[in-house]
């Protein structure tokens, strides 16, 4: 019983423990408590057809992600170093879709990320102050071989900390890996 009580005891402080971090993590407790689990919905492509072609495009909802989160997803065939891959802040910025959504500025470096079986990195930027889509974006560039994917996300507030995570999940989940098998021929 002493060591059942001991167990009880420790589970709660931990309990109280994650508590203390969520509330001073700054982010909404709605976000916190949705983060592992929210919900992509497919939109439609909302950009003209351009060299690479119309991609994907998902939405998850400010109720269910905290804020507004649009995600953009395009292949692009044979535009990858096949040798290097995705190795640089110079690679995400020329390889990355941010000329879909306007003028942005880099928030810091990058930092290597695995998408399944893939390789990458990850840059977050501010965008324009008038840009209508968001305040600030995620750019995410992995590849298959020569082959890459460019995911842009375009979040509605200033703190793209708090959501790469739960983009990065959703970039590992069944919806994209199907969609990166199918569209680069895997």
């Amino acid at each position: 019983m002493r060591q059942i009580g001991r167990i009880a005891i420790v589970a709660a402080s931990l309990g109280g423990v994650l508590a203390t971090v969520l509330a001073w993590s700054g982010l909404p407790q709605r976000a916190a408590a949705t983060a592992t689990a929210p919900v992509w919905t497919e939109m439609a492509w909302p950009f003209p057809s351009d060299p690479f072609g119309k991609g994907k495009a998902f939405r998850c909802q400010a109720a269910d992600c905290g804020v507004e989160v649009k995600v953009y997803l395009r292949a692009k065939i044979g535009f990858c170093n096949c040798t290097t891959g995705v190795a640089d802040d110079d690679d995400v910025d020329r390889m990355g879709d941010l000329v879909l959504v306007g003028d942005a500025s880099p928030l810091g470096t990058s930092r290597p990320v695995r998408i399944a079986w893939m390789d990458g990195r990850s840059r977050a930027y501010t965008l324009n102050a008038r840009n209508p889509l968001g305040k600030t974006a995620i750019s995410v560039v992995f590849r298959e071989r020569c082959d890459m994917i460019a995911a842009t996300a375009v979040l509605g507030h200033d703190r793209p900390a708090a959501i790469e995570p739960s983009v990065i999940e959703f970039l590992n989940g069944s919806t994209v890996l199907r969609w990166a098998e199918i569209t680069l021929g895997l």
